[in-house]
């Protein structure tokens, strides 16, 4: 994999179980053992770091998503490579993305809501089911799926090895030729 010098933004949204943390910790383990100049920015973390104070309400997860595109543009146009794992459901916030992040590149990671569910590491699904979760993504607030995403990564029919492969074939022949 050439190293030469570029920022780029791999955005994986998908549902809830869907395996986007899994495929992103993979993948930046890969780039970062061949050297290239990577960040990962993980929803779990951001939200205990850097905006801990928003909710789950529709305008908390805009501003959510808006401050985590703001600093994956300032490292991605500093030549940083960045990982970014967020659920991102609504297509109008993905689309704000895609015009104000240099080098944004969308990656569906799709399952579908049952297999998500029979897979509910977090056990969150239980929890929206029985309402204790409000504004669950899948459950009580949408998922709009990506129209055009630049890949789309089925987990529910290939391995997380495949497809972290997929995403790094991806990544040599567009970002890395």
């Amino acid at each position: 994999m050439n190293k030469n010098k570029k920022g780029f933004v791999l955005w994986f949204t998908g549902l809830s179980g869907a395996g986007k943390s899994t495929i992103a910790d993979g993948v930046f383990e890969v780039l970062k053992t061949n050297g290239i100049k990577i960040e990962r920015l993980d929803g779990d973390v951001v939200r205990e770091n850097l905006t801990k104070s928003l909710g789950f309400t529709k305008e908390d997860r805009d501003e959510n998503i808006r401050r985590i595109g703001f600093v994956a543009n300032l490292l991605s146009r500093n030549e940083v490579g960045v990982i970014a794992s967020f659920i991102s459901p609504y297509q109008k916030q993905r689309e704000e993305l895609q015009r104000n992040v240099n080098n944004y590149i969308e990656i569906y990671v799709n399952a579908s809501l049952e297999v998500c569910e029979a897979r509910d590491p977090k056990g969150l699904y239980k929890k929206a089911r029985k309402g204790e979760i409000k504004n669950f993504t899948g459950i009580s607030d949408p998922y709009d799926e990506p129209q055009n995403p630049a890949l789309e990564l089925r987990t529910d029919k290939a391995t997380p090895e495949e497809c972290i492969a997929e995403v790094i074939n991806f990544i040599s022949k567009k970002i890395y030729s």
